[in-house]
């Protein structure tokens, strides 16, 4: 059977998917040889690279994670892919009943998906750590301060994701548990499953199909009923809907 054949035998189908999805719209992910954490930028080369991005760092070196934040993370110049379209398309016409996402880019919605679970956060939405007043994502990235403040209370703004050393936003996590439990097919792309969020979900699954797209190899691989090593974005445009 191929992708279409499971398609058009579901009525309640979810995408599960991870860094791979915005790869192709030309954000770097975080692990693979050419990610984040392989760069060698020599303004942060006395961190760890997962520190760069934890809540200690946020509140210990507060500079520090503003100046990699804008380096590295700003991706308000990308646009959806034809993943990202796909899955729109299929939402729009009632084959998706929505999108558990570990982007942090909020490219999902640009292309048009209203239906995202978001299970990491987004760099579109920030908020005032004093008194909570939500901002864009340019109060960040077009701020002309080392650390953005709040224009109600002088407090430090930070990004509504989720850094290590947190825990996952716990109504999104669970709506997404519960969206997976009603699931008949879930189509994991663009992600290996090596990060706990995204796995744990994914082994949850009990429905009657299992589609991955993904082009090395996952630990969900031998419970799949379809496996495809191939760009996300050229499965997907291969989908009838």
């Amino acid at each position: 059977m191929t992708i279409n054949d499971y398609i058009s035998e579901s009525k309640h189908i979810v995408f599960l998917g991870g860094a791979g999805v915005s790869m192709e719209s030309g954000i770097a992910d975080f692990r693979s040889a050419n990610g984040l954490y392989k760069k060698r930028d020599p303004r942060f080369r006395r961190y760890k690279a997962e520190y760069l991005l934890s809540i200690d760092c946020l509140e210990r070196h507060p500079e520090v994670f503003f100046d990699y934040l804008r380096s590295h993370l700003d991706c308000r110049s990308a646009t959806p892919n034809a993943a990202h379209r796909k899955l729109a398309e299929m939402e729009q016409k009632g084959k998706l009943d929505g999108v558990i996402t570990q982007n942090i880019d909020g490219l999902h919605q640009a292309a048009g998906s209203k239906k995202v679970w978001e299970i990491h956060g987004t760099l579109l939405r920030n908020y005032c750590m004093g008194c909570h007043k939500e901002y864009g994502n340019d109060v960040i990235f077009e701020s002309t301060e080392s650390i953005p403040r709040c224009k109600e209370c002088g407090k430090m703004i930070r990004p509504d994701v989720t850094l290590y050393g947190e825990l996952l936003p716990g109504r999104t996590y669970e709506e997404a548990e519960g969206l997976i439990a009603y699931a008949d097919l879930l189509i994991i792309g663009g992600t290996s499953l090596k990060v706990g969020s995204a796995a744990s979900l994914a082994r949850k699954y009990k429905g009657k199909y299992l589609v991955i797209i993904n082009k090395e190899r996952t630990e969900m691989d031998k419970r799949a009923d379809l496996v495809i090593r191939e760009s996300i974005g050229a499965v997907m445009s291969t989908v009838e809907v």
